[in-house]
């Protein structure tokens, strides 16, 4: 660069009062960029909404192919044993952005004991706010779910220089939506108005990726494409939907549905493959622009598989032998498939079985940026797993939710899963390496497994005012008849092949 124009840039950064290390040169597209500096690789989190561990032909499933995703495996790594936050969208993405399980997160379910929106708050420190400040372009496109617009969880407020989507998890129902948000602008969708169909979401949030890709090329960006299939509202462009016209046998809706679909299961597997379109066509625009080999693309979904709107995870196999679905916190419910590809870095086929969880992402987005790790996390950066180094373990994973008046705890604890439904309930124990099914409880075989695990179920929590695990007047009362999967398997066995 010449000195005239490092004059020019170095007299703009002080005119504009911005301090050159959390500059975006993404939003000044005016300047004339240097090479980008090297060693800090383009990180890309693609998530999927309510796809379940055995909904990927990668992992198991046979019902359709999703060979664009299968082809990240094939070129990257999969894990095995990688949980989300938990089995609900608004929680499991505050996990995710926070580094914290749902015991300490500030977001533990979809609404507050008040019936308002929960939002992250300025002391919540989230991955986007952490590469931001490494020299990151960080960019949301789609779901968000962690604070409205106007406040202090709004994605322009927690670290995202760009975002596009959905602020709200229930608004994020219409695959047709009248509007959405371009960073503080509320953005008409031409074609969407009263019942017309005219713009599909997950179509506008491709093209916003690939816009942010683009624009973000020259400099170290993060992007978190967070999209909206399969979500629970099954609708999708005839263009997808021709290939399975008549392929299933039809189901009837379930508990649950908003609407009756006249061909759920074919609108959803149809739903399926158009993420996996996208999916490609994204590591081909990243060939395209040779951002390839500089770039980790990391794929996976917020939770387990849905039921709802006459989609049949029986006749999916949606959770791939695992127990349970979305809200459940059994092994479908939190379990879900992860992908990681980065070529040249991460070795093509490789399988790990490392126990992992979403509030890893941070600590390890902050190493591979050469930030410093926050303190008071809960999470551990699974980046020598990727590079296939020696990788330090959790003690456990903890999960909690609460449904309905039902406050729902679980623990990973090594070989060993322990579930219980309600504050006084029994503790449910699982030997996952010879029952991934969960079915044979042996709290009343190994006492001593279950007295470890109940004195970390305690102490690994804080009390939330606004998100209470055991709601007043509700907590001496076992409701575990009252869970998700025990409703699932009152209309169903719900043994699953495994």
């Amino acid at each position: 660069m010449t000195d005239h124009l490092q004059g020019s840039r170095r007299n703009f950064l002080k005119t504009a009062g911005i301090a050159a290390a959390s500059l975006s040169l993404a939003d000044l597209p005016g300047i004339l960029i240097q090479a980008r500096p090297t060693g800090k690789p383009n990180i890309i989190y693609i998530m999927a909404d309510d796809l379940g561990y055995g909904e990927l032909s990668c992992y198991g499933q046979t019902k359709y192919q999703t060979p664009n995703i299968d082809r990240l495996a094939r070129e990257g790594m999969k894990f095995t044993q990688h949980y989300a936050g938990v089995s609900l969208c608004a929680p499991s993405r505050s996990s995710l952005m926070t580094g914290l399980h749902t015991g300490h997160t500030r977001i533990r379910n979809n609404f507050t004991a008040e019936g308002g929106r929960g939002a992250l708050q300025p002391g919540d420190l989230t991955v986007a706010e952490v590469l931001k400040r490494a020299g990151y372009a960080t960019g949301i496109v789609g779901k968000w779910g962690l604070g409205d617009t106007g406040t202090t969880g709004a994605p322009n407020k927690k670290g995202f220089s760009f975002w596009y989507g959905f602020t709200d998890q229930s608004l994020a129902h219409n695959q047709y939506p009248p509007k959405l948000w371009r960073n503080d602008e509320e953005i008409v969708i031409e074609g969407n108005q009263g019942a017309a169909k005219g713009q599909y979401a997950h179509d506008l949030f491709t093209k916003e990726a690939h816009d942010f890709i683009r624009r973000s090329k020259h400099q170290p960006f993060f992007l978190y494409l967070a999209y909206t299939l399969p979500h629970s509202q099954l609708e999708v462009p005839e263009d997808s939907l021709r290939e399975f016209r008549g392929k299933f046998p039809r189901s009837k809706p379930v508990e649950g549905s908003f609407t009756e679909i006249q061909n759920p299961n074919e609108t959803f597997a149809a739903m399926v493959t158009r993420l996996d379109r996208d999916v490609g066509r994204l590591v081909v625009l990243l060939k395209e622009l040779k951002l390839e080999e500089q770039t980790l693309v990391i794929f996976t979904t917020d939770n387990g598989a849905h039921n709802v709107k006459g989609k049949d995870p029986r006749f999916f196999n949606s959770s791939g032998g695992l127990r349970g679905i979305k809200r459940d916190l059994y092994e479908g419910g939190i379990r879900v498939p992860f992908i990681a590809r980065w070529p040249g870095k991460i070795k093509s086929g490789s399988i790990s079985n490392h126990v992992s969880a979403f509030w890893d992402f941070l600590p390890t987005v902050a190493e591979l940026a050469g930030a410093q790790v926050p303190k008071r996390i809960d999470g551990i950066s699974y980046l020598p797993a990727l590079l296939g180094k020696r990788q330090p373990e959790h003690k456990f994973l903890y999960f909690e939710l609460e449904i309905n008046t039902v406050g729902s705890q679980a623990m990973r604890f090594g070989d060993w899963k322990a579930v219980r439904h309600s504050k006084y309930g029994p503790i449910e124990l699982y030997n996952l390496k010879q029952d991934i099914g969960e079915q044979n409880d042996l709290a009343i075989q190994r006492p001593e497994v279950v007295k470890q695990i109940e004195a970390h179920l305690k102490t690994s929590r804080v009390d939330s005012t606004q998100f209470p695990l055991w709601p007043q007047g509700k907590s001496k009362k076992d409701n575990s008849s009252r869970t998700p999967t025990a409703r699932w398997q009152a209309r169903t066995t719900n043994k699953l092949k495994v």
